[in-house]
């Protein structure tokens, strides 16, 4: 499991669902403060309806 809250622009590009859009993913986490659900990966520009495919390799700690 990768920690949305922790995790590397690289750690999170290594998952498929996610791949290309660590930076983003990062930038977001940064400037909003940190993630407390999964679904909150649907607000980041790009990522649309992907937190439901990966949500079986993240987790908010």
């Amino acid at each position: 499991m990768i920690d949305l809250n922790a995790a590397t622009a690289a750690e999170l590009d290594a998952i498929p669902e996610l791949k290309g859009h660590g930076f983003e993913i990062v930038r977001y986490r940064e400037e909003r403060g940190r993630f407390t659900d999964l679904r909150q990966l649907d607000e980041v520009p790009g990522l649309t309806g992907k937190s439901d495919r990966a949500k079986d390799r993240l987790t908010v700690g």
